[in-house]
């Protein structure tokens, strides 16, 4: 990854980070749909420099980076395009080459914990052919489970439900891949951190 552009959100009092972090990421998103390949992967990475988690307190912070390995790929996303309508919310810089000082790499990577009783309650009735109320009385007595990875709040475009993206770090000691998902993340493909 040797280029990249920052997005910073400007969150104020009648408009939070959180609300503000579904809004970028959904149009981060489509944006990345658009340039997925025929194996629904994108040439470019995402990264959050505030990243931070801790027992009480797990935060994304307020800025991502955008990577890709040619600024042509960068400029063609055009994300300045895709945060138009929430520009007086984000600040978006130009097209930079990564600094050849670095901290080191990192994996962001889609973390899905198994939290939601209703979603395992599904799936279990589809697996084993019973009836989603007789599933959903398989997860009963299924303790509340905290999650200490931080996450966007997303809606899905195809069924309308919200869920939450949990996004987990991995620091990582070399850069290797160049392909993500449609969100940006890779459970392989590493980042430079800076």
């Amino acid at each position: 990854m040797r280029f990249y552009c920052e997005i910073t959100l400007l969150p104020n009092p009648e408009v939070n980070l959180n609300f503000l972090w579904s809004k970028v990421f959904q149009q981060i998103h489509l944006g990345l749909v658009e340039m997925q390949d025929d194996r629904k992967q994108v040439p470019i990475g995402i990264s959050f420099p505030e990243y931070v988690t801790g027992e009480k307190n797990s935060a994304l912070g307020g800025k991502c980076r955008l990577f890709a390995q040619d600024e042509t790929t960068l400029d063609r996303f055009d994300a300045a395009k895709w945060l138009d309508r929430l520009s007086d919310y984000v600040h978006c810089t130009r097209i930079r080459p990564v600094p050849e000082k670095l901290a080191g790499y990192a994996i962001y990577q889609r973390q899905q914990p198994k939290t939601n009783k209703e979603r395992l309650a599904r799936r279990y009735a589809v697996r084993h052919k019973v009836s989603y109320d007789e599933a959903l009385r398989h997860y009963g007595d299924m303790a509340p489970i905290r999650i200490p990875t931080p996450f966007i709040r997303l809606k899905s475009l195809s069924s309308e439900q919200t869920f939450c993206l949990w996004i987990k770090k991995t620091l990582v000691s070399e850069s290797s891949g160049t392909c993500f998902s449609s969100y940006g993340l890779s459970a392989t493909t590493a980042v430079p951190e800076f």
